[in-house]
C-alpha cells in the first residue's frame, strides 16, 4: 500500500474514534486530515489531529510510510513562536525544528510531531514573563518556578496517542531529553534507540542550553558541530543543492 493511501485511510478509520485516552488528562486524539506539505527541506505529508482535552491542534509531519513500521525515527517538537517563527536566538528551537525535519528526511521514513506546548507548557505570555525574569539573573528553571510552574509542564501523553494512531509502536527518538523517553515508555511506545539532537550554541542561548543540561538532565555535548546546514536557511528548489545530501 502506498504511503499516501495508508495515511488517508486513517482519516476514515478515525471518524468515530473515541477511547479512554492517555495520561492523567485522558487525552484522546483522532486523525482528521492529511495533505501534502512541500517545504524548503523537501516533500512531506502533514497529518492533523483533533484532541478532546483542550482543543489544541497538533500535527505530524511524515516522511515515507510510517504506518505499521517498526523503529521509526521520531522527533517530538514543542511549539515555540519566538524561535520557530521569529528566529529568536534565545533558544535553539528553530534549529531543532529544522534539523529534525532534515533528520527524518535522511531516513527511509520518519515523523516529526509538532505539539502545541508553548514555553515548555506554560504558554506564550508566561514564557515572555519568564524571559523578563531571566534578564534579572534567573535561569530557565528558576524563572518557571518563580512563576508558580514546574521546571517543565509538558505532557507527552498526546504525543504517545498520536504515535499509536499512526500505527507507530517503536521509535528511535531524536532527542536530548530523557523525560520524553520516560513518558513514551509509560504510554506503551517502545523507544528502541536515541538519536542525539545537539545544536551548536550561540552567544545568546549558551547559558539556556547549559541550564537544560545542568538542571534538567538533557544530554547535551557542547563540543558538537560548529555549524549545521539548516542554519544557512537554504530553500530547496529545482536546480539548487540538496541540503540533506550536503549534510552528510
Amino acid at each position: 500500500m502506498a504511503a499516501n493511501d495508508s495515511l488517508r485511510q486513517l482519516v476514515e478509520r478515525d471518524q468515530d474514534h473515541e477511547c479512554d485516552g492517555f495520561g492523567t488528562g485522558r487525552v484522546c486524539v483522532r486523525v482528521v486530515a492529511v495533505a501534502d506539505l512541500p517545504t524548503r527541506f523537501g516533500a512531506f505529508r502533514i497529518v492533523a489531529f483533533w484532541n478532546n482535552r483542550d482543543g489544541k491542534e497538533h500535527v505530524a509531519i511524515v516522511h515515507g510510510d510510517v504506518v505499521g513500521a517498526p523503529e521509526v525515527p521520531v522527533r517530538l517538537h514543542s511549539e515555540c513562536l519566538t524561535g520557530d517563527v521569529m528566529g529568536s536566538l534565545r533558544c535553539d528551537c528553530r534549529d531543532q525544528l529544522q534539523e529534525g525535519l532534515l533528520a527524518i528526511r535522511r531516513e527511509e521514513r520518519g515523523a516529526l510531531l509538532y505539539l502545541r506546548q508553548e514555553g515548555r507548557g506554560i504558554g506564550l505570555i508566561n514564557k515572555i514573563r519568564a524571559y523578563a525574569l531571566q534578564e534579572q539573573g534567573l535561569d530557565t528553571v528558576e524563572a518557571n518556578l518563580a512563576l508558580g510552574f514546574r521546571d517543565d509542564e509538558r505532557d507527552y501523553a498526546v504525543a504517545a496517542h498520536m504515535l499509536h494512531s499512526l500505527g507507530i509502536r517503536s521509535v528511535r527518538l531524536i532527542t536530548n531529553n530523557p523525560e520524553k523517553i520516560r513518558q513514551l515508555d509509560i504510554h506503551q511506545v517502545k523507544v528502541v534507540g536515541r538519536i542525539p539532537h545537539v545544536i551548536p550554541p550561540n552567544d545568546c542561548n549558551r547559558f539556556y542550553l547549559e541550564t537544560k543540561a545542568r538542571r534538567s538532565g538533557h544530554y547535551i555535548d557542547f563540543l558538537g558541530n560548529p555549524h549545521l546546514v539548516e542554519q544557512s536557511d537554504q530553500v530547496v528548489v529545482e536546480g539548487m543543492p540538496d541540503p540533506v545530501a550536503n549534510a552528510s
